[in-house]
């Protein structure tokens, strides 16, 4: 029987790193009577957990495969080894934010994606509160990486390495950061942003590791708002059972797609943002924030 290769080593050593610090956080939030936990909130978040770990396992082989096959046909090599890291996890991650930004920005990216933003607590544990069905079409969107020269199994790790920084930043505790890493970096303030169902807030700081994409598209906000953080989603769904926090969305999406008119207004449920109605009975996220900025610039005047 082969041992561990130090890929497989760093994986284990990466997520024994994220229970332990989970534990301590949990301990801690009990501690000082937080209440950043709650019971049926974690074990949602476990269970999503395990059915994203089933479909990674289950879309390995053809992952590895489709970036394989894809690296066959790579356009340049680098051959510094701390170029190729840099330029790797700094393209991964460009390539994670439009992944992202199609998740908040295409409604059937959203049903899928939904389910990360739909507890109403932000711990670490969130960061485990899958896209289950992402690992089903992930791999299109870091095909560029393997004809840029990167191999399946570097890609892969890269991955691993910014979905570890990404966990890190699920959290309500004032981590206190230099300025000028907020600059650059993802901070837990700007995840909490993220994670916020206030209504400035929404589809905002979409980076796994960098801000600077936030920064450069227009997409990115400071935790400044007076009143505090809600997490969760505009419209919670009642029922958080297994089945309903996997498949709400998709009920509501279908249910538009059936009442829609025609076959444009069906297509365009499917493309077109969360909130987005043929008749304009609904709104965007975008739409909320204009009509919020208009409603606090007249406040102002009074």
């Amino acid at each position: 029987m082969h041992g561990l290769d130090k890929n497989e080593i760093s994986a284990v050593v990466i997520l024994c790193m994220l229970v332990v610090l989970t534990l301590l956080e949990m301990g801690l939030s009990y501690w000082e009577d937080k209440h950043y936990y709650k019971t049926r909130d974690t074990l949602s978040n476990i269970y999503l957990t395990s059915l994203a770990v089933v479909t990674n396992l289950i879309v390995k082989g053809s992952t590895f495969f489709i970036l394989n096959f894809t690296y066959k046909f790579r356009l340049f090599e680098i051959h510094n080894i701390w170029l190729y890291w840099l330029v790797l996890v700094v393209a991964q991650d460009f390539l994670y934010w439009i992944l992202h930004y199609t998740g908040h920005y295409c409604r059937l990216f959203w049903a899928m994606h939904v389910t990360h933003h739909s507890s109403e607590s932000f711990n670490f544990t969130t960061g485990f509160r899958s896209t289950v069905f992402e690992p089903l079409y992930r791999t299109f969107f870091y095909l560029p990486l393997a004809f840029m020269g990167f191999n399946a199994l570097d890609i892969l790790y890269a991955y691993l390495i910014t979905q570890f920084y990404g966990n890190l930043v699920h959290t309500q505790y004032k981590i206190p950061l230099p300025k000028w890493y907020g600059w650059i970096f993802v901070t837990p303030a700007h995840h909490r942003v993220h994670h916020a169902s206030n209504i400035p807030y929404l589809d905002k700081n979409m980076g796994m590791v960098l801000i600077i994409w936030d920064r450069l598209f227009n997409t990115f906000r400071d935790e400044d708002l007076p009143e505090p953080v809600k997490y969760g989603i505009t419209k919670q769904p009642e029922d958080m059972g297994p089945v309903n926090i996997l498949f709400h969305e998709w009920k509501a999406l279908l249910h538009d797609v059936k009442c829609a008119p025609d076959w444009k207004a069906k297509i365009g449920y499917f493309v077109n943002p969360p909130g987005w109605s043929h008749d304009g009975s609904t709104q965007t996220a975008r739409m909320l924030q204009r009509e919020y900025q208009q409603e606090t610039e007249i406040s102002k005047k009074q």
